[in-house]
């Protein structure tokens, strides 16, 4: 599969990225193993971790189904290092148009960080597979119903920061296609076995959710 078709196939089956800030290479197979076992198949490595890209080619070879990748990506020599590491996800913080243009060219899937409506429609014009909406602590579910409302139909739009298992109904409800999932699934420290546990409470919330939100619809 190419990484556009796992992204679609992760998005249509459970849109959650888990975000491994600080992750290192010897936790990634136990840590990456039970996070795929939960259900995920977005896995981010962000680039501010301890040696980033060798977690990400291993987890790669790993775990071929999942479409891996990395985050805190801010520049264009940093999306080639995770194209050579084997990564297919590009996540960024912020929207740089070269950024988002280089991982288009090469066919990496890219989320670039928005806010704005003029941010956005910059990303989607550059290429972005997406739209990462960072920090979604300084953003509402009124803002995703509002940037969903003059964006091209079918843009998908994360929140991510300060995503749990209890406030997600109300993002689903709003129109956010998936989440971007940091320390409340992992945080240095975290045993592999206690990130499963809270990769199978993320699933089950955002799962009912999505059920909730048909059935009110």
């Amino acid at each position: 599969m190419t990484p556009r078709q796992k992204f679609d196939a992760a998005m249509q089956q459970l849109p959650l990225v888990a975000i491994l800030r600080g992750l290192t290479p010897d936790e990634a197979p136990a840590v990456g193993a039970a996070i795929v076992a939960a259900g995920f198949r977005l896995i981010e490595v962000p680039l501010n971790s301890p040696e980033p890209y060798r977690s990400i080619a291993l987890l790669r070879r790993r775990f071929p189904e999942a479409l891996v990748g990395a985050g805190t990506v801010l520049d264009v020599q940093q999306v080639r290092l995770v194209h050579a590491a084997g990564g297919e996800l590009i996540v960024s913080p912020n929207f740089n148009a070269e950024v988002v243009a280089a991982s288009a060219r090469i066919g990496l899937v890219g989320l670039p960080g928005v806010m704005t409506p003029t941010e956005a429609f910059g990303a989607l014009a550059a290429g972005a597979t997406g739209l990462k909406l960072f920090p979604a602590e300084l953003a509402s579910p009124a803002v995703v119903k509002a940037l969903l409302a003059v964006l091209p139909k079918g843009t998908p739009l994360m929140p991510v920061g300060g995503i749990t298992p209890a406030n997600m109904a109300g993002w689903i409800d709003a129109g956010a296609a998936g989440f971007g999932i940091g320390s409340a699934l992992y945080k240095p420290g975290k045993s592999a076995q206690e990130v499963g546990v809270a990769a199978e409470d993320f699933v089950a919330a955002f799962r009912g959710a999505g059920r909730a939100a048909r059935a009110s619809s």
